[in-house]
């Protein structure tokens, strides 16, 4: 199968955002992370003049679990970047951060601190969420990722196998959407497997949006694209839906407020400026399953991300 890693930006794009990125909590429950590498045209050097807006970056963020996040964004040229061919197996290199089909490694410097990683992933499900063709995608390589290696913020040290449990995403686009909801939450089965749940809803031409979320459970694949939502605030971080399909329903809640929601300026691909973007890597989430075969419940205190920006 093609990679979902597989870049779709050149090194000549002069227009459009890519990011792969990582996030999940840690196994000892003490927090989790958030790790991005980004390019934003860098065929023109980014968005000249714009703070933050350089044509290749790489994002730490960490969440503790008893403080508020922080995060560092270390800034390259493009002369600074390598990035693998197409066909060939995934490879992106910004300075001295890389990451590839099943790990990355990397660290970022700022405001006299150090984030430094060396990480692998192992997985069994990865699926195509959104796929537009030029206008974007938003693809899961890793959707029930288990993490181990180490990562070092400051003096502190963390090291395991597994390290954590969560996700490993890439998207890429032509532009921003003006609003978007996206969450992923993981669930830890007694055997050792993960069931995860990825929804994403955002906004199409002519006024339609696009709805879909996938239950990865038991080794199966459920898709629901019959999304209707409940509640979403954008300020508290709150969302609140129900999804169907022939293979049954789901209903979620996910709660993204407290000390852990984290917002950031993301530049727009056309230079035109920043848009705030929400974030919470440790956010609540419920999940009930009713299925031909099963009907379950499952909640987590910090297992889930939920990530909004825009109004409907």
């Amino acid at each position: 199968m093609r990679s979902l890693n597989q870049a779709y930006s050149r090194l000549e794009t002069r227009r459009r955002y890519e990011s792969w990125f990582l996030r999940f909590g840690l196994a000892d429950g003490t927090g989790a992370w958030w790790i991005r590498y980004l390019l934003t045209n860098p065929g023109r050097e980014g968005c000249p003049g714009i703070p933050g807006a350089a044509p290749a970056q790489v994002w730490a963020t960490w969440f503790p679990r008893d403080a508020k996040p922080e995060t560092l964004i270390q800034e390259f040229p493009v002369t600074a970047v390598k990035l693998s061919e197409r066909g060939q197996p995934f490879l992106l290199e910004i300075g001295p951060n890389r990451i590839g089909e099943d790990g990355c490694c990397g660290s970022v410097e700022g405001r006299g601190q150090r984030i430094a990683w060396d990480l692998l992933c192992r997985s069994r499900f990865a699926v195509t969420i959104s796929n537009k063709g030029w206008i974007g995608f938003s693809r899961t390589p890793h959707s029930d990722g288990i993490f181990s290696g180490e990562i070092r913020n400051g003096e502190n040290v963390f090291r395991g196998d597994p390290l954590g449990f969560g996700v490993q995403g890439h998207n890429c686009g032509f532009r921003h959407r003006d609003f978007w909801t996206w969450m992923h939450v993981c669930f830890p089965q007694p055997d050792g497997s993960l069931s995860t749940l990825e929804a994403l809803v955002y906004e199409m031409p002519f006024g339609l949006r696009f709805r879909k979320a996938i239950l990865w459970h038991r080794g199966q694949e459920y898709r629901f694209r019959n999304l209707r939502e409940g509640v979403r605030m954008r300020d508290g971080l709150r969302w609140n839906f129900e999804a169907r399909s022939g293979a049954g329903a789901i209903d979620v809640e996910v709660d993204g407020g407290g000390h852990s929601l984290h917002r950031l300026p993301y530049a727009k691909t056309d230079c035109s400026g920043t848009f705030e973007v929400s974030n919470n890597s440790r956010a609540r989430a419920q999940l009930h399953i009713r299925l031909a075969d099963c009907t379950e419940d499952f909640v987590t205190a910090d297992g889930a991300v939920l990530e909004m920006t825009g109004d409907y």
